[in-house]
């Protein structure tokens, strides 16, 4: 197995050092039971996963869509010695019973008996923020490439963005969903490496948040495109400059950034309690250590500093039992679907840098490589 199949967007950024409403508003209608929390339990083949993005798909059901995972058709597992890597994407189903309990199921694809990517099958696609539009969901996805062993353990680079697009996604089984796939890779300059490391639907507009490198410049900008756009397979996308404006032609000596941080994965969404917006992820500058939180008005900003919601996570603690020196996290993010009035349901992922063998750390711990819940206030 390679090593990096086990290393998700965030080395990159170590390296680097409804058309007029928002798709992630909370449904106020709609709310699922005040004690119904995401858990993340070893079954159905599935034995861990990072990346953990969701969305909620109807008033009943949210998905979760997961990176490269650890599976086995064997049950009752205490480790991961010996098991398979699907290297790509997994999904999940999840609920929320009327007594607060969370109950999840793994749609893990299997071709002749062998477990595969959810999403191509001579493609290594890893899945980002997912989005709805007029019933129809898109899920963005990384086409990534291996490199020589000797780039370790940064061999890998994104090649290529496509879209999933799936219409119909009424069936209970999600194996069953057809999927439609756009490649965009042309429309995307090349500057950008990830480009919906977070999406929202606002306003009549896709807005998201690339991971972007040039030259002089590292962090996560600003871009949008209309839905109308997006409906007719048009990719016309504007980006925010530092002038307060948006052009269609991305300058990159005057782009804005609005993460310096240079974020692979985050959350940016609109709050239950004010009109304004929030962004969750993991500091990357110190191994994914705190949990940080920044607000803004709109979209575009102002954008407040970093404020810590958690200073320091268990597994990066060296107080913790949970704690090795070879493990670094990231993956941070909100599910608004869960959270309340200045209380925040989000999940992150913690790997490990030590080289992959049957007796590594993360072969013989099953709590790394995982989505890890937190219900903090703020």
């Amino acid at each position: 197995m390679k090593k990096t199949a086990l290393i998700f967007f965030t080395l990159l950024s170590i390296f680097l050092f409804s058309c007029s409403g928002v798709q992630q508003f909370i449904d106020r209608t709609v709310k699922p039971p005040a004690q119904c929390l995401p858990s993340f339990p070893d079954k159905d083949g599935w034995y861990g996963a990072d990346a953990a993005y969701s969305i909620k798909l109807d008033n009943e059901r949210t998905l979760w869509l997961f990176g490269d995972t650890f599976a086995t058709p064997e049950e009752g597992r205490t480790d991961r010695i010996g098991m398979d890597v699907i290297l790509g994407a997994t999904l999940a189903i999840s609920t929320c019973a009327e007594e607060g309990k969370f109950n999840i199921k793994y749609f893990i694809k299997n071709k002749n008996g062998k477990f595969v990517s959810f999403f191509g099958e001579k493609e290594w696609l890893w899945p980002q923020d997912p989005f709805l539009v007029d019933n129809a969901l898109y899920i963005p996805l990384l086409v990534v490439e291996a490199l020589p062993k000797k780039y370790a353990p940064f061999n890998f680079r994104v090649t290529g963005h496509k879209i999933a697009l799936i219409k119909d996604f009424t069936g209970a089984d999600p194996r069953n969903w057809h999927v439609d796939y756009l490649d965009i890779t042309k429309h995307i300059p090349q500057e950008i490496t990830a480009w919906a490391t977070t999406t929202v639907v606002y306003d009549g507009y896709l807005y998201f948040y690339p991971l972007f490198k040039s030259r002089d410049i590292t962090g996560n900008i600003l871009a949008r495109l209309k839905i109308s756009d997006l409906k007719n397979r048009k990719w016309d996308m504007e980006f925010y400059h530092q002038d307060g404006k948006w052009d269609k032609k991305l300058d990159t000596r005057r782009v804005q950034v609005i993460f310096s941080e240079a974020l692979s994965e985050l959350s940016v969404r609109p709050r239950y309690d004010n009109n304004g917006w929030m962004a969750i992820y993991l500091s990357p500058a110190d191994g994914g250590k705190r949990l940080l939180r920044r607000e803004a008005p709109r979209p575009e900003g102002p954008w407040s500093e970093g404020k810590t919601l958690i200073e320091k996570i268990p597994e990066m603690d060296e107080q913790s039992p949970l704690y090795d020196k070879n493990t670094f996290c990231y993956a941070g993010k909100e599910h608004v679907q869960y959270s309340r009035p200045r209380r925040i349901v989000a999940t992150y992922v913690c790997n490990s840098l030590e080289e992959d063998t049957e007796t590594s750390f993360l072969r013989r711990n099953l709590f790394l490589y995982r989505p890890v819940v937190v219900n903090i206030s703020y």
